[in-house]
């Protein structure tokens, strides 16, 4: 994962940010109506525009700055989701127990970080690999037990391998990997000072532990 800087997007230009995860599906219709539904990709894909966030000249330097430092498309960045950026639903205090992340097999003691989203009828689990460093909490069966973070392998480690059929779970803050989605800037000082907006576009990169 050298390919994602370890620069967060400024938060100054995050205010009014507009986005979310999406998922192409693919419908093909038969003449009796009946539909065909596929999907190319199993995970969602989560895109924003940060655009609303430039409100001064100063804004503006400290983008250009930002897309230079990243080389426009070329390096993603970690981004803080306004909507969806910890274990726990909004407004709640993270704990240890949050999220469902493994069973110990008695040898293991590195588990990947996720958030799992849905209800009864589907669910889908998300892979978490840019912890806010300091947040992370985890539990061996509900008992707390302390963890490292391996920057590398992009999970925790446990200091004892959990004992086999214990649940592991964890809570934490997150960022989500993003790259820009244009290959350059289009801002005209006119038009901004006239109160155009500015477009922004993010997308998320999808990445996979041991990258």
């Amino acid at each position: 994962m050298n390919d994602i800087h370890r620069a967060e997007f400024p938060l100054a230009l995050s205010f009014g940010v507009r986005g979310g995860p999406q998922r192409v599906t693919e419908i093909a219709t038969a003449v009796s109506g009946h539909e065909q539904r596929n999907t190319k990709l199993s995970q969602s894909r989560r895109r924003w525009d940060a655009g609303a966030g430039i409100k001064s000249i100063a804004d503006l330097e400290t983008l250009l700055a930002f897309f230079e430092a990243r080389r426009g498309q070329l390096y993603g960045f970690l981004f803080t989701d306004p909507i969806d950026s910890q274990s726990c639903p909004a407004g709640q205090t993270i704990s240890g127990s949050d999220q469902i992340i493994g069973e110990g097999d008695g040898v293991t003691a590195a588990f990947t970080l996720a958030k799992t989203y849905g209800d009864n009828a589907g669910q889908y689990r998300r892979d978490i690999l840019f912890p806010v460093s300091g947040t992370v909490l985890a539990a061996v069966d509900g008992a707390p037990a302390p963890v490292s973070f391996d920057e590398t392998a992009r999970q925790i480690v446990f200091e004892t391998p959990p004992a086999a059929g214990s649940i592991i779970t964890a809570g934490f803050k997150f960022f989500t990997p993003v790259r820009f989605d244009t290959p350059g800037l289009d801002i005209s000082l006119e038009t901004f000072g006239a109160g155009q907006a500015v477009n922004v576009p993010l997308i998320e990169v999808l990445c996979h532990a041991h990258e």
